[in-house]
């Protein structure tokens, strides 16, 4: 049986960081665990996706669109360490769907750290400690 191999890039563009957002999203909204917390948080999702695109675009290009404060919208939700557990392998899992490379690598970084640091903060014994706690001053 002879299979075809689509070769990957690395996340490189505002174009893969919506790739990127939607495809999670399209997940995370169908899942049985985190459907209800999204559902819950969010009315908007026109208005969310692209503050969520200007979020990883800050992050992964070096953008400065993006001026939000994310934790604080995560302090009031009903969250506990199976969440985001669940959140980051849905988001490692679309990450290895879609894209390879040195940038892909660093997004999953970034994304175990968000979930360690928001969790510290938000008094969760994190499920994992294999992550770099954050600080998000904006000095």
């Amino acid at each position: 049986m002879n299979s075809i191999l689509i070769a990957q890039h690395d996340i490189q563009s505002p174009t893969d960081i919506r790739l990127l957002v939607d495809s999670f999203y399209n997940k995370a909204r169908q899942d049985e665990l985190l459907a209800p917390i999204f559902d819950h948080a969010i009315s908007d999702w026109e208005h969310h996706l692209p503050t969520m695109y200007q979020f990883w675009e800050r992050l992964l290009l070096g953008s400065t669109e993006y001026n939000g404060n994310p934790f604080s919208k995560h302090l009031n939700l009903a969250l506990d360490s199976e969440h985001f557990v669940k959140w980051l392998e849905l988001f490692n899992q679309t990450l290895d769907e879609n894209f390879s490379g040195k940038k892909t690598e660093e997004t999953k970084r970034l994304a175990s750290n968000i979930a360690g640091s928001f969790q510290l903060r938000m008094g969760i014994t994190p499920a994992n400690n294999d992550f770099e706690t954050l600080n998000y001053s904006r000095a």
